[in-house]
């Protein structure tokens, strides 16, 4: 599956991760988990703050990856996504997109990146062939 594979379908693969995680908190909680020993040190995770400790639920997300740094934020009951593009370490803009279309563009970002990345790949294709459930 590489990034030219007309069988690889983001939209396709958006459907299927939303569906299966359908709550917002196990939907970054899954994407955290799929996507850690990819991105190592790209891949920062806040958690939400119990009474009197920290939770493991996932609280906000930042991923760095190329030029572009996504960031997922659970408000509420929502998910507040946007994506911030940088040119020489200094961010030019940033623009907030709804939950589909930030999966959509990170997982294309991830796609370009498992072009030359065998962990890459392999995180790509477990959720998109089904790893997350």
């Amino acid at each position: 599956m590489g990034p030219s594979d007309d069988s690889f379908d983001l939209n396709l693969a958006v459907a299927t991760l939303r569906s299966n995680s359908a709550d917002v908190h196990i939907l970054l909680k899954v994407l955290t988990s799929e996507l850690s020993a990819t991105l190592g040190e790209r891949l920062q995770v806040e958690h939400a703050r119990g009474r009197f400790h920290k939770s493991d639920a996932v609280a906000k997300v930042l991923i760095a990856m190329g030029n572009e740094s996504f960031e997922a934020a659970i408000e509420g009951p929502e998910l507040r996504c946007r994506v911030a593009h940088s040119s020489g370490g200094i961010r030019i803009r940033s623009e907030t997109l709804n939950v589909d279309e930030w999966i959509v563009r990170l997982l294309g970002a991830l796609q370009l990146e498992a072009a030359h990345s065998e962990s890459a790949r392999q995180a790509l294709e477990h959720i998109v062939i089904g790893g997350i459930q």
